[in-house]
């Protein structure tokens, strides 16, 4: 595994995650209470032994790499390291990155310096838990030129993902992205045979999504790199590598998660509260790693709390928590409901704010649901943030609708007794 670089695209806008990514890129928003995005693809990596991990980041990346840098330190006598690769201009290039294939070109010689035979690349923005090692093994056997992680999805959600058509020795045969004639999404479903083939644990029917996760010879990268001209992979390079290599499939059918929308943030999370959810976070064999913070525990007061997940140094007082997440050093005041939302709480603990400031964290008799409350954001006493009405997409003081999911931005304040 001493052969395997790993690159993480991390340098995206995020313009759908707004406001979440108002402040921060979009692989610094937090996830799951007390995680940020970016620690899902490192924390993949370093589980299989891939310990020389680089980060491209361009956007608002300020505390994503403060994040890194104080995540991610390894000792003396270990040659690892996760690095970070911001965009710059130089005397040959004077662009931003224009596209995920443009921000790994623009470092290609950077990759090639580090004597790596094998690059994986992974996306900063995705949920999901997966044994790289195993690809890379599969990789190998292959001997492939390029190996493209898949998902197992169902028919009717070919038209919004890059679609795989795989043959019975694994080869990826054809790319299609974003299919939309029904007679195109049955000509690319899996057949019995090859799934018998394959030994792939999927039904009839099924199609083969692209993750965005990319095993590449070195060599090939930098050919495919410097012999096309396009800037994005999925919708330029992997086709063109597919008609040119030995391209294979690499099937994951565990838990995975496109984190692109308000919406799909906001379920993603919620669904992490279930008492069985998809994506197993207490499986010793799958850690996230992130910031050690060293908070006291959570502080639960004559509560009614039902699946929900409640992180580090949280103080919930006499509230009823349904199917929510509190995140660090979040406070729920008194009378409040808070249900399907997720409280992502604050930087610090505040001793006693200003003088006719709001404190940080949810007051007293307010009720929340089916919103984002993001870090530090102060909500005065008696609100009520539920969208009765059912609104899709509104703006108003101190709060936004995406998605039909109430989001407070990052230490907004919304006065007492607003209702939305």
């Amino acid at each position: 595994m001493r052969d395997v670089l790993t690159v993480i695209l991390g340098g995206g806008q995020g313009t759908r995650l707004w406001p979440l990514t108002r402040d921060r890129a979009k692989p610094a928003v937090p996830i799951a209470g007390k995680f940020r995005l970016i620690d899902v693809p490192i924390s993949n990596s370093l589980r299989a032994g891939f310990d020389e991990v680089l980060v491209l980041t361009q956007f608002n990346s300020e505390s994503l790499h403060r994040h890194i840098a104080q995540t991610y330190r390894f000792d003396t006598f270990s040659s690892g390291y996760v690095n970070i690769l911001a965009a710059e201009q130089s005397t040959d290039n004077r662009d931003w990155y224009q596209g995920t294939a443009d921000a790994v070109r623009q470092h290609i010689n950077r990759l090639v310096d580090t004597g790596a035979k094998e690059v994986v690349i992974l996306s900063g923005d995705q949920l999901y838990l997966m044994d790289l090692k195993e690809c890379i093994r599969r990789h190998r056997e292959a001997d492939a030129d390029l190996t493209i992680a898949v998902n197992p999805v169902p028919p009717e959600q070919a038209p919004d993902l890059g679609i795989m058509r795989m043959d019975a020795d694994r080869r990826i045969v054809e790319f299609v992205e974003k299919p939309q004639e029904v007679s195109e999404i049955e000509r690319l479903q899996l057949d019995a045979a090859t799934i018998e083939a394959t030994s792939a644990p999927v039904d009839p029917g099924t199609l083969l999504a692209s993750m965005g996760i990319y095993v590449f010879k070195i060599d090939v990268l930098v050919g495919l790199l410097h012999e096309h001209e396009g800037d994005d992979f999925g919708r330029e390079l992997i086709p063109q590598a597919v008609d040119r290599y030995n391209v294979f499939g690499h099937v994951h059918t565990g838990y995975w998660r496109d984190i692109g929308t308000i919406g799909s943030f906001h379920e993603a999370n919620i669904e992490l509260t279930h008492q069985l959810p998809g994506l197993n976070l207490y499986d010793p064999d799958f850690p996230i790693f992130t910031h050690p913070r060293f908070l006291p525990g959570s502080k639960i007061t004559d509560c009614q709390v039902y699946e929900a997940v409640l992180a580090d140094g949280s103080i919930v007082q006499g509230s009823q928590v349904t199917n929510s997440i509190v995140g660090v050093r979040a406070v729920i005041r008194s009378g409040s409901i808070i249900e399907r939302a997720i409280v992502m709480g604050a930087g610090r603990f505040e001793d006693k704010p200003p003088p006719g400031v709001i404190p940080i964290g949810v007051g007293h008799d307010c009720h929340i649901r089916n919103a984002i409350i993001d870090m530090d954001a102060r909500i005065g006493d008696g609100c009520r943030l539920v969208n009765e009405g059912g609104v899709t997409e509104a703006d108003g003081d101190g709060w936004h609708i995406r998605d039909g999911v109430i989001v407070v931005p990052k230490g907004a304040t919304v006065r007492p007794g607003t209702e939305v």
